[in-house]
């Protein structure tokens, strides 16, 4: 690769990826553990039938059945009345956070976040030409809100990301935290402020859906990957002002959205009530790791995802790689001293718990002959 002609800021880079190990319990990705009710398979299998029917058709370019059906949900579930026209789909959030790079980023502009966070952020920063720059937290993973305001002051970045809750960290940020930020944005430039709520339904706070109301800049980014238990469907969606949902529509690809994807995700829609119960075992498995964890001696820090950040190790990584020798695969980051869990079923949390505690007894013995 160092002979082809790539960009500059691409060289050296790795692409993004967890480890993909044949292991017994894999923890690692922050996947639903559950596999989607027969209900609805066979739902999904009676949708997507009847849109083969057509595949020799384009498929409905601006999604609108599957963007009305979002809305709906989110006017449900999250507190705040949204129409189809403040809805836009695509192939994950990944691709979502790359549509709003290609229309506010770019060449000659800046992105600015809070790291450690989602690293997707910096990488498709990169990968649209957008310069990236990294904001900072406090010791305990929240946002510095002072030093952050002066960042985006003195940066005056084209769009700013917030996750909440936080990944790696679990962390979810205050509604105060980010109208502070946005006014600060706004101030500045104005910038796009876009809050990742990929893991919103497992928090025990209410959804930053609201602050849109009246802040045209303001994006709210989502999922089906986790709550709904789908991410090989690859869809994501995003909550703004119309306007932004007119300007993503610039740079999205033809059709972008198969027919097949459209009707997966409207069945899945249909079963909200019966996949959110599985969230609602999740937020209880999740809250058992961290009293557990504790309990075991560990530091942790207080998550609102279906995963948990955990340390504090002098060598995260020969932590991570005892505790895969134990037949479970976690997450190491990169960030320094902790690694992270996803929450899995009740059996696949048992075995983790008795990996860490099996590792940390191994560490003991290994102190105390020292």
């Amino acid at each position: 690769m160092d002979e082809l002609p790539i960009r500059d800021e691409l060289r050296g880079k790795s692409p993004y990826g967890a480890p993909q190990l044949d292991v017994p319990v894999r923890l690692n990705t922050n996947e639903n553990p559950y596999p989607l009710p027969e209900p609805l398979v066979q739902r999904i299998a009676e949708r997507v039938t009847e849109a083969a029917r057509h595949l020799n058709r384009y498929p409905d370019r601006d999604a609108v059945e599957l963007r009305t059906a979002l809305a709906g949900y989110l006017t449900r579930t999250a507190g705040h009345d949204v129409t189809a026209a403040q809805v836009w789909a695509a192939n994950g959030s990944n691709e979502i956070i790359q549509q709003l790079l290609q229309t506010f980023g770019g060449p000659g502009r800046t992105a600015l976040g809070f790291e450690p966070s989602y690293s997707m952020h910096a990488l498709i920063s990169r990968g649209t030409g957008t310069g990236w720059l990294s904001g900072p937290r406090n010791d305990d993973f929240t946002i510095d809100v002072e030093a952050a305001k002066t960042a985006i002051a003195e940066h005056r970045p084209d769009v700013v990301f917030v996750c909440s809750p936080n990944n790696p960290t679990g962390t979810a940020v205050e509604a105060d935290t980010v109208l502070a930020l946005y006014e600060a944005a706004q101030a500045a430039k104005p910038s796009l402020v876009v809050v990742d709520e990929a893991y919103g339904e497992f928090s025990h706070r209410p959804s930053l859906l609201p602050l849109i109301e009246g802040r045209p800049n303001l994006v709210l980014s989502r999922t089906m990957s986790k709550a709904f238990g789908a991410a090989g469907l690859r869809l994501g969606y995003l909550a703004a002002d119309p306007a932004v949902v007119d300007a993503v529509q610039l740079v999205r690809l033809p059709y972008h959205l198969s027919s097949v994807t459209q009707a997966t995700a409207l069945a899945a829609l249909e079963h909200t009530d019966t996949l959110l119960a599985y969230v609602e075992q999740l937020k209880g498995e999740r809250d058992r790791l961290v009293t557990e964890l504790r309990t075991i001696g560990c530091q942790v820090v207080a998550s609102d995802a279906n995963f948990v950040q955990f340390g504090l190790f002098d060598d995260a990584h020969a932590v991570w790689q005892s505790i895969l020798d134990h037949g479970v695969l976690v997450r190491d980051n990169g960030v320094p001293g902790w690694l992270r869990v996803t929450a899995g079923t009740p059996a696949e949390n048992d075995a983790f718990l008795d990996a860490v505690r099996a590792v940390c007894k191994e560490r003991s013995l290994k102190e105390n002959k020292r």
